[in-house]
C-alpha cells in the first residue's frame, strides 16, 4: 500500500491511493492489451480524482533519476498532454484548468520540471524541454512565471554540455509555443546572444551546438529587431553560414533550414548575403548529403515564393505596388542557379515513380526550377532549352527523363508565344516516347509534361494559334488511351493528361473535338477503374476524376452516353452495398469507391439535370439513386457522407419541387450532418445541401423547419465547431427565408440577435493577417446574404413590418463596414444589394432611415462608380429601390 503525503495546499492533507505510479505507467506501454487498458483507467481516475495530485506525482516521476526511463518519459508525455491539444476548445479548457490550480501545485511542478533538465537521461531532458514550453505558452502571456527565462539562461554558463544543450532546446521550444509580443525586448536579447553563442564554431559540443541552431529556427520570428540592426543582422548570419559547414551532417542540415526560415521571414534584408548563400548553396547541393542538399534546394524554392507573391501583388489592381520590393533575386542569379538545378535532375532514384510519397534531389531540383519560371518567365527558356535537346534523344533513361522533366517544369510561367513553337515541335516526339520508349520512368514524366502541356498551353482562353488541333487531335487520344492500359504509375499519369486535355474544351460549345471518341474515351475510363491494380499510384481515382471532367466537358451530342453511363454506376455502387462481412482494410476500400461513384453520379446528375434536352427522362432515375444514397449513408462513413451529401444537393437541384418525397426518409441524415462538429467539412457540405433544398422545394421545405433551425442555432453556438462553417450558415438563414417567406416570422427573434451580434463582432474586426481579413469578409458576406434573404422573403408580405425594429441595426452595420474601407468586391456587392432590399422591402418606412443613416448615400455612390461590373449592377438597381424609397 502507497500513500502519498499530498501538501496541505490542495486541501487534501492526505490521500489514500493504492496506486505504484511507476508500475502503472510501466503497464500502460505493456504489450498485453488488458493489462494496458487497466493501467489507462487507473490513470484516469487519478486524474479526475485528484487533478493536482495527479500532475505533481507524474513531475516526481519525471525528475526521479532512480525511476526506469520508460514510466519517465511517459510521465512527461502525459503531463505535455494535460497542457495542450489539436482542437482548440480543447486546449482553452486545458489552459484554464492549469491557471486555475493552486499556485503552491503549480510552483512544485515547475521546480520539478528545471531539476529535469540537468539529468542525465537524455529522453528526459527533453520531455521536460517540451514541458516547460508548454507551461510557458499558457503563463507567460498572462505575466506569470517571469523568472522562467532568467534561469534558463543562467543554466547557459553551466558546464555540463547535457545541462546547456537541454536549455537550449527548452529556449527554443518555449519560442515556438509564445507569441513573440509576450517577451520583452531585452529578454528576446539575450535568449538570442545564447542561442546564436551556442551555435558557434567555438562551441566543441556538437550536441550544444544542434539544440542551439535549432532553436534559433524557433526563435527567428522574435528576432525582427535584431534583423533590423545591421550590426547584429550580420553576426547572426555568419553564425548560420559557418554553421552551414560544420563537420555534423545533422547541423548543416539545421543551419540551411534556419536560412530557408530567414528567406522568407527577412527576405527584404538578405540582399548582402545573396553571393556567400549561393556559394554555400551550390556546394551543398553539389556534394553534400541528400538531407542538406535538399534543404539547400529549399532555400531557392523559398525566395521564388517570395518573388512570386511579391510580384503578384504588383500586378493586382488593388494595391500599385507591394508592401515589400522585390530585389529580383531569382534574375540575378539565373545563369549560375539554373545549371546547378539542372544537374540535380540527372540524380533519380530507380523506383521514385511507384512511392508516393517520394522526395529527392531530382524532384527538389525539378520544383524548384518549375518556380524559377514562375518567377522569371521567358528568361528561363534559352537556359533549358540546350540542356532539354541535348539529353532528350541519349540512350540512358536518366539523360532522357531529366530532359523531359525539365521541359516539363518550365511550361507554367512563360508566355504562350515563348512556349507554343518548342511545343509544337516536343509533341509528337513526347507521343512517340509515352508509346515507345523502353524505360517506365521516361513514359511517367512523359505524360505528366503532355498534362502540363494540356493545362497551359491548351483552351479558349489563349491568344495563340491552338497547340491541339482537328488533325492531331486523334493521335493524342490514341496515345492517352493506350497509356491508360500501362503500368499504373504511367496510366495515372496519362488518366492526367486526359484530364486536362478535356478541361480545355469546357467552353468549346457544341463542336468539342473530342465527341467523336467520347464512347471510346469513356469506355477506357472505366476499364481502368476495373483494374486489378488499380489502388496502386491513386489509379483508380484518378480515372474516375478524369471521368467526372469528361463528362462535365461534355456537350448536347454526347448527352446520349453519358445517359448510358447512369445505370452502369448505378450498378457499381449498389454493388458496393451488397458486400458482407469485410474486414477493416476492405471496409476502408469499399468507402473510397462509394466516395468516387458518388462523386461520379454527382457530376452526372449536374451535367444531365442541367440541360433541358436531357432533364426529363434522366429524372427516371431519381428514385433508384436516392435508395442507393440512402443506403451509402446506412453504412456511416464520414467521407462517403461528404460525396452522398453533395449528390443529393446535386439531385435536389435538378428535381425541384418533386425532391420532396425523398424529404422525410432523407431528413434524418441531413440532421446527422448538420451535427456532426467533429468532421466539419461535412457539416459545411450539409449547410450547403439545405440552401440547395431550400431553392429547390421553396415553402415545401417547411415542414423540416423547425428541426434545421434549431441545429443551425446551435451550430452557432457551439465553441467546438470549426469557424469556417459559421458563415454559410448564416447564408443558410437567408435560403430558409426566401424559400418560407413570411413563415419565416417565428425565428426572427432567435436568428436576428445572433445576427447583430456576429454583424457587430464582423465590423469591427481589426484583421491581423491576410487570412483573418478572408474570413471576416467571408463571415460578413455570410451575415449579409443572410439579412438579404430575410428582407426579400418578406418583401410584399402584410407582415413587412416586424422588420422594422431591426432597419437601423442593419444600416448601421452597412455604415461601419463602409467606414472600415476593408471590404473585398464580394462583400461590396451584397452589401449595397442589402441597402436595396431595405428599401424595397419597407418601402418609403425606410426612407427617413436610409436619410439618417451616415454613409448610404457615399456608399451607393461609390459602388455606382466601381469598376467591378456585379458591383455596379446591383448598386444601379439598388438606387432605384432607394429613390422609390425616398420620395414615396
Amino acid at each position: 500500500m502507497h500513500i502519498y503525503l499530498i501538501p496541505s495546499c490542495f486541501g487534501i492533507h492526505r490521500v489514500n491511493m493504492s496506486l505504484d505510479v511507476t508500475q502503472v505507467l510501466l503497464s500502460a506501454q505493456s504489450a498485453d492489451g488488458a493489462i494496458r487498458k487497466h493501467a489507462e483507467e487507473s490513470l484516469k481516475q487519478f486524474q479526475e480524482q485528484n487533478l493536482p495530485g495527479f500532475l505533481l506525482s507524474l513531475s516526481s516521476e519525471l525528475a526521479n533519476e532512480e525511476k526506469p526511463e520508460e514510466s519517465r518519459r511517459l510521465a512527461g508525455l502525459i503531463l505535455k498532454n494535460a497542457l495542450d491539444a489539436k482542437e482548440q476548445h480543447r486546449k482553452n479548457e486545458l489552459f484554464q484548468r492549469w491557471l486555475a490550480l493552486d499556485a503552491g501545485a503549480k510552483a512544485q511542478i515547475k521546480g520539478l520540471l528545471l531539476q529535469t533538465l540537468t539529468s542525465p537521461v537524455a529522453s528526459a531532458r527533453s520531455t521536460a524541454s517540451q514541458v516547460i514550453a508548454k507551461v510557458a505558452g499558457i503563463e507567460i502571456p498572462q505575466k506569470q512565471w517571469p523568472e522562467l527565462i532568467a534561469s534558463l539562461l543562467s543554466n547557459i554558463h553551466q558546464v555540463q554540455p547535457n545541462v546547456k544543450q537541454a536549455t537550449l532546446e527548452t529556449l527554443g521550444y518555449l519560442c515556438e509555443e509564445v507569441s513573440p509580443d509576450a517577451v520583452d525586448q531585452d529578454q528576446v536579447n539575450k535568449i538570442l546572444t545564447a542561442v546564436v553563442q551556442g551555435m558557434n564554431a567555438s562551441e566543441a559540443n556538437s550536441d550544444v551546438r544542434l539544440a542551439a541552431t535549432r532553436a534559433l529556427y524557433n526563435a527567428l520570428g522574435f528576432a525582427q529587431v535584431n534583423f533590423s540592426n545591421d550590426m547584429e543582422r550580420d553576426y547572426i548570419m555568419r553564425v548560420v553560414c559557418e554553421a552551414t559547414q560544420s563537420p555534423e551532417v545533422k547541423i548543416r542540415q539545421a543551419a540551411f533550414e534556419c536560412l530557408v526560415a530567414i528567406s522568407s521571414t527577412y527576405y527584404d534584408k538578405l540582399a548582402a548575403y545573396m553571393q556567400d548563400i549561393f556559394n554555400i548553396t551550390a556546394k551543398a547541393v553539389r556534394g553534400d548529403e541528400e538531407s542538406v542538399a535538399l534543404q539547400a534546394i529549399e532555400f531557392w524554392s523559398s525566395i521564388c515564393d517570395e518573388e512570386i507573391d511579391i510580384l503578384d501583388e504588383y500586378s493586382s489592381e488593388f494595391t500599385a505596388d507591394s508592401d515589400v520590393p522585390c530585389f529580383y533575386f531569382i534574375k540575378q542569379a539565373l545563369p549560375a542557379l539554373v545549371p546547378m538545378l539542372l544537374e540535380t535532375l540527372l540524380k533519380q532514384e530507380e523506383d521514385q515513380d511507384l512511392d508516393e510519397g517520394a522526395w529527392n534531389l531530382a524532384m527538389a531540383g525539378g520544383t524548384c526550377l518549375g518556380l524559377v519560371a514562375r518567377t522569371v518567365g521567358d528568361d528561363i527558356v534559352p537556359l533549358v532549352m540546350p540542356f532539354v535537346e541535348e539529353n532528350i534523344t541519349k540512350s540512358e533513361w536518366r539523360q532522357r527523363e531529366a530532359a523531359t522533366y525539365a521541359f516539363g517544369s518550365i511550361l507554367e510561367g512563360p508566355s504562350a508565344d515563348k512556349l507554343a513553337p518548342l511545343v509544337n515541335i516536343a509533341l509528337n516526339f513526347m507521343l512517340s516516347a509515352l508509346m515507345k520508349d523502353p524505360s517506365n520512368h521516361v513514359k511517367d514524366t512523359t505524360a505528366w509534361t503532355l498534362g502540363r502541356i494540356f493545362e497551359f498551353l491548351h483552351g479558349s482562353a489563349l491568344e495563340t494559334a491552338p497547340i491541339i488541333t482537328a488533325e492531331n487531335c486523334q493521335q493524342i487520344l490514341t496515345v492517352l488511351l493506350h497509356s491508360m492500359k500501362d503500368v499504373p504509375n504511367v496510366a495515372e499519369k496519362a488518366c492526367g493528361a486526359l484530364y486536362f486535355l478535356a478541361q480545355g474544351y469546357v467552353d468549346a460549345g457544341s463542336a468539342s473535338p473530342l465527341s467523336p471518341f467520347f464512347q471510346d474515351i469513356v469506355q477506357n475510363l472505366l476499364m481502368v477503374t476495373h483494374r486489378e491494380d488499380a489502388g496502386e499510384s491513386r489509379l483508380r481515382t484518378a480515372a474516375y476524376e478524369t471521368l467526372n471532367e469528361v463528362v462535365r466537358c461534355s456537350t448536347e451530342e454526347t448527352a446520349p452516353i453519358v445517359m448510358q453511363l447512369v445505370p452502369v454506376i448505378m450498378m457499381e455502387l449498389h454493388q458496393t452495398l451488397e458486400a458482407e462481412k469485410l474486414s477493416t482494410d476492405e471496409r476502408e476500400k469499399r468507402s473510397e469507391l462509394q466516395g468516387l461513384l458518388c462523386g461520379c453520379l454527382q457530376v452526372i446528375i449536374q451535367k444531365l439535370g442541367g440541360m433541358e434536352s436531357t432533364k426529363y427522362s434522366f429524372l427516371q432515375y431519381a428514385d433508384q439513386m436516392m435508395d442507393l444514397f440512402l443506403r451509402v449513408f446506412a453504412c456511416r462513413n464520414a467521407t462517403v457522407h461528404e460525396e452522398a451529401m453533395l449528390a443529393i444537393g446535386a439531385l435536389a437541384y435538378a428535381a425541384g419541387p418533386n425532391f420532396a418525397k425523398y424529404m422525410t426518409q432523407f431528413y434524418q441524415y441531413l440532421e446527422m450532418g448538420l451535427q456532426n462538429f467533429e468532421e466539419y467539412q461535412v457539416c459545411a457540405i450539409t449547410v450547403g445541401v439545405v440552401g440547395d433544398l431550400c431553392r429547390a422545394l421553396e415553402d415545401k421545405i417547411l415542414p423540416f423547419c423547425d428541426g434545421i433551425m434549431t441545429q443551425l442555432l446551435k451550430d452557432l453556438s457551439s465553441n467546438q465547431l470549426h469557424r469556417s462553417v459559421k458563415p454559410p450558415i448564416f447564408s443558410c438563414f437567408g435560403d430558409i427565408a426566401l424559400a418560407i417567406g413570411e413563415n419565416f416570422e417565428k425565428y426572427l427573434i432567435y436568428a436576428m440577435p445572433m445576427l447583430q451580434s456576429a454583424a457587430d463582432l464582423s465590423a469591427h474586426t481589426t484583421a491581423t493577417d491576410d487570412e483573418m481579413l478572408d474570413y471576416t469578409n467571408q463571415l460578413r458576406n455570410g451575415i449579409l446574404e443572410a439579412y438579404s434573404g430575410i428582407l426579400q422573403g418578406f418583401k410584399s408580405s402584410p407582415k413587412t413590418q416586424l422588420l422594422m425594429p431591426y432597419a437601423p441595426h442593419i444600416l448601421q452595420f452597412l455604415d461601419a463596414l463602409y467606414n472600415g474601407k476593408d471590404m473585398d468586391d464580394t462583400v461590396m456587392k451584397t452589401a449595397i444589394g442589402v441597402l436595396g432590399d431595405l428599401a424595397d422591402t419597407l418601402g418609403v418606412h425606410a426612407g427617413p432611415l436610409i436619410n439618417q443613416s451616415a454613409s448610404s448615400k457615399a456608399f451607393l455612390e461609390e459602388c455606382l462608380a466601381s469598376d467591378d461590373p456585379l458591383v455596379k449592377e446591383s448598386a444601379d438597381w439598388a438606387s432605384i429601390a432607394i429613390t422609390r424609397a425616398v420620395s414615396g
